[in-house]
C-alpha cells in the first residue's frame, strides 16, 4: 500500500460532491477514476495532491511516497524554451554532469594525495551519475518529448549543448494551452514520482502521441491515477476503476471493460434488491392495513407489531436510473447499389500546403469505414470532398446509384445559430407537426423549454444531440460523420456505438476515439500525404496488422521513410504488400464475423423454438378449461376434436423441445469457438 484514501468528503455550500470515498493505491497499480462530468473526479485527485482539503477524511500515503500531480489547466510563464522547461526536471543530473566535467579538468594538474582525494570524489559522483540513468538522460529526454509530439525528428547533439530544433526553441509563455499541458506533462513523466495522477491527459494529444503514452504509463514501474474520457485508453492501462457516482466511489477491478460489465450486473443487482424490498414493504403495509381494518384488539397489536418491524427496515436506495439517454436509431430510406463510393486520384492543397494526394479507395453497401491518420492530413477535408461541401484539386468522387448522404459536421456548421432547437428541426423538416417534433426532442432530451433554446446558446454536448436528431430524421443510407462523439458522454457514445453498429446502410467516419472505431469499424483507412492504407477489420486488427503491412511494403520499394523513422506509402491500399500475409489476418476476422453472424441466428431460432413452445402450452391451458364448458363436455365430436389437437400440440412440443436442445448444443459450441 503507497496510498490509502479514508472516507474522503466535499461539498461546495449544499452541494456535497464527495461522500465518504474510500480507497488503497498499492505499488504498480494503475486506477482510473470514472463518473459523469461534475462527479468531482477532478476534486479528488486535486485532494490527493494537497492543492484541496477535504471537508472530511484522510489521505495517507506511504514513507518517502511522491505524488506527480497534472491538471486540466497549466499555466506555465517561466520564459524558459521548451529545451530549458523540460531539463529543469533533470537540473541534478546535469549539475552532477557538470562537476565530473569540472574534476576531469582539474585532476589532469593534480598529483599524489590529491590525485587520490580528486579520483575519490570524481568515483562517487560518478556513480551517483550511474544510479539516476545520467548516460542515457538525453535519450531519455528526447524519448518523452518525441512521443508527446515535439519535433518532427530526432534531436542531434546534447540537450544542453545550446542545439534546438524549433519545436524546442519556443518559449513556453507563448504556447497554447494544450503545447503547455504536454510540456507540463513531459516534465511530470522525466521526475518518475512514485505516483503519477493525470487529469484528461489525452485532450492535447494526437493518436500517435496516445499510443506512446499508453505504453509509457503501461511499463510505469510506479503507480498510476488517471481521469480520462478515453475509454480505448482506460482498457490499455487500468487495472482497477473506482467509479464516483451520487458522490460515492465504488472500486472494480479490471479494466474499462470489466468495470463497464460489472457495472451492468451490480445495478442489476441493485435494482431487484430495491424491487423485492419495495414489495416486500407494499405486502407488510397491506397486511397491517387490513389487520387494522379488523378493529380488534388482537389482531391491532398485531398490526403494531409489524409497523414496529417495518419502520426499522433499511430502506434502500433507488438505482440511479440510465433514463436521461437519447433515443436513437438510423434507419436507411432505401437500399443503394452495392457500390457505394468510389473515389479515384484525389488531392488537395491549401495555399500552396499539401494536405494529400493519390487517394484512390471504394465502399462497398454495408460497409463502416474508420478514417485514420495524423493531424493536419485531411481527414475532415476529404469528407468535404466526398459531401460536395470543397472541390478537391483533382481526382473524381463517384456515387453510386441511389446513394443518399446524411453529414455529421464536427463543428456544426449545419444548425443556424438564431433558430431555436425547435426551429432547427421544423425548417429542415417542415412536414412533421409540432407533436412530432416535441417527441423527437425529448427523446433527445430536450424537455419543456429546452426546445426553445438558441442553437447559440446551447453547449457542445447539445449542438451534438441536435445534429444527431436531424442525422437520425434524413433517412440516408450513407452516413459521413466527423468526430461524432466529440462532446457525448459515455453513455451517449455506447448508444451512438449501436446506432452505428445496428445501421442497414453505409457509414464512413473520422474519429479519434479509438474505443468507437474498434466498436463500429469494419474497415480501417490510415490516411497521409502521399494517399491511404486500407485494413479490413476493425481498429484492434488494424493495430496487430500495422507494422507488419508497412514493413511487407516498404520491402517491396512501396513505401519510403522520413527523418523521424514515420512510414509513408506510396501506393493507395495495403492490398499493396504479400497478398498471405494481409489476407491471413483478415480471414481470422472474417471467421469471426462468420461466427457472430451464426450465434445471432442460433439465438434468433432458439428465441422463436421457446416462443411456440409457449404459444402451445398456452392454447392446451386453454383447451384444458374448455373440456369444463358443459356444452362442450356433452358433445363428443366437439370433445375428439380437441383431444386431437392436444395430442397434436404436445407432440409438437416434444419435437420443438428436441429442436431447443440441439440449437443450444449448437450454440455452446459456437461460443467455444468464438473464445
Amino acid at each position: 500500500m503507497i496510498l490509502t484514501c479514508n472516507n474522503i468528503s466535499k461539498a461546495y455550500g449544499t452541494d456535497e460532491i464527495l461522500r465518504d470515498v474510500s480507497f488503497v493505491l498499492n505499488e504498480r497499480e494503475k486506477m482510473a477514476v470514472v463518473g459523469i462530468n461534475g462527479a468531482g473526479k477532478s476534486t479528488l485527485l486535486k485532494i490527493i495532491a494537497g492543492e484541496l482539503s477535504a471537508d472530511s477524511g484522510s489521505v495517507i500515503k506511504g514513507k518517502d511516497v511522491t505524488i506527480g500531480y497534472l491538471s486540466q489547466q497549466q499555466g506555465l510563464t517561466s520564459g524558459n524554451t521548451i529545451r530549458d522547461e523540460v531539463m529543469s526536471v533533470k537540473a541534478d543530473v546535469f549539475a552532477l554532469e557538470r562537476n565530473m566535467r569540472r574534476c576531469e579538468e582539474e585532476m589532469k594538474n593534480v598529483h599524489g594525495e590529491e590525485l587520490e582525494r580528486m579520483l575519490s570524489t570524481y568515483n562517487r559522483l560518478t556513480h551517483e551519475f550511474e544510479m539516476k540513468n545520467g548516460y542515457a538522460i538525453r535519450s531519455e529526454i528526447n524519448g518523452v518529448l518525441n512521443g508527446l509530439g515535439f519535433g518532427n525528428c530526432r534531436v542531434e547533439g546534447s540537450l544542453d549543448d545550446g542545439t534546438d530544433s524549433d519545436d524546442f526553441s519556443a518559449i513556453v509563455d507563448t504556447l497554447s494551452g494544450g503545447q503547455k499541458t504536454r510540456v507540463a506533462l513531459s516534465k511530470l513523466l522525466l521526475s518518475q514520482p512514485d505516483i503519477i495522477m493525470l487529469d484528461e491527459p489525452t485532450n492535447h494529444l494526437d493518436m500517435r502521441s496516445v499510443e506512446w503514452l499508453e505504453s509509457f504509463l503501461a511499463n510505469y514501474k510506479g503507480a498510476v491515477i488517471i481521469v480520462a474520457h478515453d475509454r480505448y485508453f482506460l482498457d490499455r492501462i487500468a487495472t482497477k476503476v473506482l467509479e464516483i457516482e451520487n458522490g460515492k466511489g465504488r472500486v472494480y477491478t479490471g479494466n474499462f471493460s470489466a468495470y463497464s460489465e460489472k457495472k451492468k450486473a451490480v445495478r442489476a443487482d441493485e435494482l431487484k434488491a430495491y424491487l423485492n424490498q419495495q414489495k416486500d414493504i407494499e405486502h407488510q403495509e397491506k397486511v397491517i392495513a387490513t389487520l387494522k381494518s379488523y378493529n380488534r384488539e388482537k389482531s391491532i397489536k398485531r398490526a403494531e407489531s409489524r409497523e414496529k418491524m417495518l419502520a426499522k427496515t433499511e430502506r434502500l436506495e433507488r438505482p440511479t436510473e440510465l433514463d436521461d439517454k437519447m433515443n436513437l436509431r438510423f434507419r436507411p430510406c432505401s437500399e443503394s447499389g452495392n457500390d457505394v463510393l468510389d473515389v479515384k486520384g484525389l488531392s488537395k492543397s491549401f495555399d500552396g500546403n499539401e494536405l494529400f494526394k493519390n487517394v484512390d479507395f471504394l465502399v462497398k453497401r454495408g460497409d463502416r469505414v474508420g478514417i485514420i491518420g495524423d493531424n493536419g492530413t485531411g481527414k475532415t477535408t476529404l469528407l468535404k470532398i466526398i459531401c460536395r461541401k470543397l472541390a478537391p484539386d483533382t481526382g473524381t468522387i463517384r456515387l453510386g446509384t441511389n446513394v443518399k448522404i446524411g453529414y455529421y459536421d464536427q463543428e456544426h456548421h449545419v444548425l443556424d445559430p438564431d433558430n431555436t432547437i425547435f426551429e432547427e428541426i421544423s425548417d429542415t423538416y417542415p412536414d412533421m407537426d409540432n407533436t412530432r417534433i416535441r417527441n423527437l426532442l425529448a427523446a433527445f432530451l430536450f424537455k419543456g423549454d429546452d426546445a426553445f433554446k438558441l442553437i447559440r446558446d446551447i453547449s457542445g454536448g447539445e449542438k451534438a444531440r441536435v445534429s444527431l436528431a436531424k442525422l437520425m430524421l434524413s433517412d440516408a443510407n450513407l452516413l459521413i460523420l466527423d468526430e461524432p462523439t466529440n462532446h457525448l458522454d459515455i453513455v451517449s457514445k455506447e448508444l451512438l456505438e449501436e446506432a452505428v453498429s445496428g445501421y442497414g446502410g453505409t457509414v464512413i467516419f473520422v474519429s479519434h476515439d479509438r474505443y468507437f472505431i474498434n466498436k463500429t469499424a469494419t474497415r480501417i483507412m490510415e490516411i497521409t500525404a502521399d494517399g491511404v492504407t486500407g485494413f479490413e477489420g476493425n481498429y484492434e486488427y488494424y493495430v496487430e496488422k500495422r507494422d507488419e503491412v508497412i514493413a511487407a511494403m516498404r520491402a517491396s520499394g512501396a513505401y519510403t521513410t522520413n527523418c523521424a523513422g514515420t512510414a509513408k506509402t506510396q501506393n493507395t491500399t495495403a492490398s499493396a504488400g504479400p497478398a498471405t500475409q494481409v489476407s491471413s489476418g483478415r480471414s481470422e476476422w472474417e471467421e469471426k464475423k462468420r461466427l457472430t453472424g451464426e450465434r445471432r441466428k442460433l439465438e434468433n431460432d432458439i428465441a422463436k423454438c421457446e416462443d411456440e413452445i409457449k404459444r402451445l402450452e398456452e392454447r392446451n391451458e386453454e383447451i384444458d378449461r374448455l373440456f369444463e364448458d358443459a356444452e362442450i363436455a356433452t358433445s363428443p365430436s366437439k370433445l375428439s376434436e380437441l383431444t386431437g389437437e392436444k395430442e397434436a400440440n404436445e407432440e409438437k412440443i416434444m419435437t420443438l423441445m428436441e429442436s431447443w436442445e440441439e440449437l443450444n448444443e449448437r450454440l455452446d459450441i459456437n461460443n467455444s469457438a468464438m473464445l
